[in-house]
């Protein structure tokens, strides 16, 4: 499966906002949006035009590379949000949050969405007792999820834990670090989901 492995620092200047790829970096004066704050590439500090189709690409790719999807995983998403009842602006943000790399991340398991994607992929956590290694995996309330015990050791959930406080967890899930274990109280609301996404903007690019 084809996945970016350059910087990502790139997509943040792009879209000339923090998109908090790279963990701790991100709280820090070495950030490329503090360094740097204009698009990158040739013509990134001339005049950018915006156009309506534009703002909608835009606000899609920036969602797509906060949540570190591919384009096909992330218009799958759009139309099964579509399917469901509701908004559908907000059944896709609930959806890309109830991921488990994604949940791994908010419960303070690691230090980026995706660094909770490598640690998930190898088997580092449970989902109710039993090992999920698929990062994709969509979890439901009730559900807990628990580091492995012979994992609890590794160096990069000991920081994780460490800086969590710096972003801190949502009320959405409860954790016990001690325990290293976490539960899936609720879906998030609209209000407990990130405030600079323009989900509108998504749903109009995918109807088109």
């Amino acid at each position: 499966m084809a996945r970016y492995t350059e910087s990502v620092c790139r997509f943040c200047r792009r879209e000339q906002e923090k998109l908090f790829l790279k963990g701790d970096r991100c709280y820090t004066d070495k950030c490329s949006v503090e360094r740097r704050n204009y698009p990158p590439g040739q013509h990134g500090q001339g005049r950018q035009k915006k156009t309506d189709y534009g703002m909608q690409l835009r606000e899609k790719q920036k969602v797509k590379h906060i949540y570190g999807l591919l384009e096909k995983q992330f218009r799958n998403y759009a139309h099964l949000a579509e399917q469901k009842k509701g908004v559908t602006g907000d059944n896709l943000l609930r959806i890309l949050e109830s991921r488990l790399d994604n949940i791994v991340f908010r419960m303070g398991f690691a230090r980026s969405r995706n660094e909770a994607r490598h640690l998930v992929s190898h088997g580092h956590f449970l989902v109710n007792g039993r090992k999920v290694n698929v990062p994709s995996f969509l979890t439901k309330p009730g559900m807990v999820v628990e580091v492995k015990e012979s994992s609890r050791t590794l160096e990069a959930i000991d920081d994780a834990l460490k800086t969590v406080s710096r972003r801190g967890v949502p009320e959405w899930v409860q954790v016990d670090p001690a325990a290293f274990k976490g539960t899936v109280k609720a879906l998030p609301t609209r209000e407990e989901l990130p405030p600079n996404i323009r989900e509108q903007l998504i749903v109009e690019f995918y109807s088109k």
